[in-house]
């Protein structure tokens, strides 16, 4: 038997309104992180050869990337007092930080996958643009928000989202600076002072993240999968860095810091590598010993996610600091990732086929 889930206390993120409201209205701004998910596991198929899976999964992520457009943009027309609550919303408004992960790393995918660089220049823009808003907008509204809730109840594993868009826009626009002619150099330098920018952020957020965990009431409606966003944000931090010095001959600035770049990105990937064991141990008190429901929410794909980019971040290592035994363990953890996408796919798929649709799957 499953535990009562209407009984847990406010301690992730609720739907926006009562569940008689429209489903667009309380459309979870979260939802881009399907893209993410399904673009980054594209991107590891592609480096593992499994050409056929990343070839469908770049088209699949393509079409949810468009579906998604249209359905926020539908949201914001006819429900924008629902969407500018969200923004403001402690647990819920990081969720718009997924607008720009998802467009960076379906630009990523196209890249690695499809080879279309002139696509994925257009979608770094975009990304950018989108971030240079919402990393703003979003904790300006959070601060100004008043009441704020106490920390054991207003934040989770989605604030690192914040730190993930920020490296997805740093790692892109490593790989397409090429494109800008003269301006390369300072897109570059853009890129450094993102990845470093992130990885402070990651500090900061991951403080609050240890505060609300070791001194807050913990149980298994709080703990949801987004806390593997926590590794997530350290594997995509790794793979930026190893962006970086992949390609830091190309650029006199970079090509001096290659040592440093090298100790700070194996820096990261040692700490989304700490966090494994972690999470999985978490995950076996939520589900096994309290029985939890395992029925779908948008936070699953927020450990997919995760899967996918550690396997991305520990080939391109490999590959940045020569250590061929980092490919192997890359492989290994590109199946995992692969199963656990087909797993969640099938669970969206039937929660969402039922009617009503369950409160939370949206």
């Amino acid at each position: 038997m499953t535990e009562d889930r209407s009984e847990a206390p406010e301690s992730v993120s609720p739907p926006a309104g009562p569940p008689g409201r429209p489903l667009l209205e309380r459309m979870n701004p979260a939802w881009f992180s399907i893209v993410m998910a399904t673009g980054i596991v594209a991107i590891a198929a592609g480096l593992q050869d499994v050409e056929a899976v990343s070839t469908v999964l770049l088209v699949l992520s393509a079409v949810c990337y468009g579906l998604l457009v249209v359905l926020f943009a539908a949201r914001a027309v006819l429900y924008w007092p629902a969407m500018r609550d969200d923004l403001g919303n402690h647990l819920r408004g990081s969720g718009f930080f997924t607008i720009v992960a998802g467009t960076s790393v379906l630009g990523a995918a196209f890249l690695v996958v499809a080879e279309q660089l002139g696509t994925a220049k257009v979608l770094w823009l975009v990304a950018l643009g989108l971030w240079a808003v919402l990393v703003y907008a979003v904790p300006v509204a959070q601060i100004l928000r008043e009441p704020k809730p106490e920390i054991t109840s207003g934040i989770t594993g989605t604030w690192l989202l914040w730190v993930v868009a920020t490296q997805g826009v740093s790692l892109l626009g490593t790989q397409v600076a090429g494109q800008f002619g003269r301006a390369a150099p300072t897109v570059v330098l853009l890129c450094l002072c993102l990845w470093l920018l992130g990885i402070v952020m990651y500090i900061w957020v991951t403080t609050l993240i240890l505060e609300r965990l070791f001194f807050g009431r913990l149980d298994p409606q709080a703990l949801s999968p987004t806390y593997w966003i926590t590794m997530g944000a350290a594997a995509i931090s790794t793979l930026a860095g190893s962006i970086l010095v992949l390609n830091a001959g190309k650029y006199e600035l970079t090509a001096d810091l290659v040592p440093f770049l090298k100790g700070m990105t194996i820096l990261v990937w040692a700490t989304a590598t700490w966090w494994i064991p972690w999470l999985l141990i978490m995950g076996v008190w939520r589900y096994v010993v309290r029985r939890y429901s395992v029925s779908f929410e948008p936070g699953w794909w927020g450990m997919v996610f995760p899967l996918g980019m550690y396997s991305t971040a520990t080939y391109r290592l490999s590959q940045a600091i020569e250590h061929n035994g980092l490919a192997d363990l890359s492989g290994v953890m590109f199946w995992i990732a692969l199963g656990a996408w087909v797993f969640t796919f099938v669970d969206m798929i039937v929660t969402l086929a039922r009617r009503p649709v369950p409160e939370g799957a949206i």
